[in-house]
This record gives C-alpha cells, sequence and structure tokens, in this order.
C-alpha cells in the first residue's frame, strides 16, 4: 500500500523521530517500500539575521547536516529497509513538501510535539505539511 515513506527528522531534536521512525520502517517492512528520511536546514541568508552569519554557513551546514543524517540513517534504519537521506534548505514545512514531491512517496510519516494553545491540533509545520500535501499524512505524537 504505502511503498515510498518520507519521514522528516531534526537531527536536533529526539522528539521529532524517536516515535515516528519505528512507525514508518514498521510500515516500510510490511509493505516491502522503501523509506526516504529528510532534514531541513532553515534558510538565514535572504533574511536580516543572515547578515550576522559568515557568508559559507549555509555550505558547512550543509556538508555537516548530511553526514550526520547518513550516520543517523545508519545508525537508526534496520539493515533490510532500503533508506535514502535528503537534506534540503529553507523553510521546513515547505521543502518537506517539495521532498516528497520530488521522491514521488505515498506517505509522509512525521512527529507532532504536545500541541501549544496556539497550535490547536498539532505542531505549526505538521499541521502545514498535513494541511497542503497532497500525499497521505500519518502523524505520530511523540508524548
Amino acid at each position: 500500500m504505502y511503498k515510498t515513506i518520507l519521514v522528516p527528522v531534526d537531527l536536533n531534536q529526539e522528539s521529532s523521530w524517536k516515535k515516528a521512525l519505528p512507525v514508518a520502517v514498521d510500515l516500510a517492512q510490511k509493505n516491502g517500500g522503501e523509506l526516504h528520511i529528510v532534514t531541513v536546514i532553515p534558510d538565514y541568508g535572504m533574511a536580516l539575521v543572515g547578515s550576522f552569519f559568515p557568508p559559507d554557513h549555509t555550505e558547512k551546514a550543509l556538508v555537516a547536516a548530511q553526514k550526520d543524517l547518513a550516520t543517523f540513517v545508519t545508525d537508526n534504519v534496520p539493515s533490510g529497509v532500503k533508506a535514502s537521506d535528503h537534506v534540503k534548505v529553507g523553510t521546513i514545512y515547505k521543502r518537506i513538501l517539495k521532498a516528497a514531491d520530488e521522491v514521488n512517496c505515498s506517505l509522509i510519516v512525521m512527529a507532532s510535539h504536545r500541541p501549544e494553545t496556539q497550535d490547536y491540533l498539532l505542531g505549526p509545520n505538521a499541521a502545514r505539511v498535513a494541511r497542503h500535501a497532497t500525499q497521505s499524512v500519518f502523524i505520530v505524537r511523540d508524548s
């Protein structure tokens, strides 16, 4: 049913994957599917904030994130599950949606934190992905 599954992760926030990744792995194993693990580096280059970073900040962050994500996949995805890693730069929910379209996934599995009053039901990125994705979205609560 779900052959291509996208799993967004924040490498600095275990709650973004601790419960969601096992769900995605289980779905991939049961359906003979593959995982696409994506992380997003915020783009500070276009905002006033970007002027406070060195000019090569994004390139260095991209190289470090690619290395860290590859290690993450090796350490957290069972060897029998086909998995690819992807690092994107930009607005988190927009890059997740674009990555989902690029890999032609059938399902996005992502975590959502316990909502604050202003979030109502989901975290802001999870809510935006769920609202705008053309794919099915499986939201896993982190607590």
